[in-house]
């Protein structure tokens, strides 16, 4: 009975090791073993051990090889600022599909030098692959096909997508996403 107890235990952590968590192994005060989501309250627990299960790579070593094929010969840089919603969702755009990249600050002088050589103008979000293919604003088909013809794969199975978020009532007001800079 108390093996089939723990079965079932390890198989519940093997599920929750395909989402990115901490888990805490801690024995309490009276000897007995807790394994938990949560950090133990200090009080209660005497010994305490963490571990960090089913995080996304730390580096490129990590990252499946056609990523890292993809990175090394067409490496993406991603020029942003706070554009509101367009620029939100182009970060979001990437992470989600797991693509390595480069993130430049448009509000900074110096990247606004070489955006304007780049592309002519002071406009975000601007996608880079490699050093061809330069896309203005945030076009999800037009982002997906140049990240497609570079390698990048179309998904990581390792990576989680976040939670929607609730959609905007009737009386709530949506952002307005403007093209400029520093706004």
């Amino acid at each position: 009975m108390k093996l089939a107890v723990f079965f079932c235990i390890l198989c519940m952590f093997a599920v929750y090791s395909a989402q990115s968590a901490s888990l805490y192994r801690w024995v309490d005060t009276d000897g007995k073993v807790h394994y938990t989501e949560q950090p133990p309250p200090p009080s209660a627990a005497r010994k305490v051990e963490e571990k960090t299960i089913g995080t996304p790579p730390a580096d490129d070593g990590q990252l499946p090889y056609a990523s890292r094929l993809a990175a090394k010969n067409f490496p993406v840089t991603l020029y942003n600022s706070e554009c509101g919603d367009a620029c939100t969702k182009a970060r979001e755009h990437l992470t989600q599909r797991g693509v390595p990249f480069n993130e430049k600050n448009a509000g900074t002088p110096e990247v606004q030098v070489e955006l304007k050589k780049l592309i002519g103008a002071l406009e975000v979000p601007v996608l880079a692959v490699g050093t061809v293919t330069r896309l203005k604003g945030y076009d999800p088909a037009a982002w997906n096909t140049a990240l497609d013809e570079a390698g990048y794969p179309k998904s990581v199975p390792f990576l989680r997508p976040k939670p929607k978020q609730p959609a905007a009532t009737k009386n709530e007001q949506k952002p307005a996403a403007n093209g400029g800079v520093g706004k």
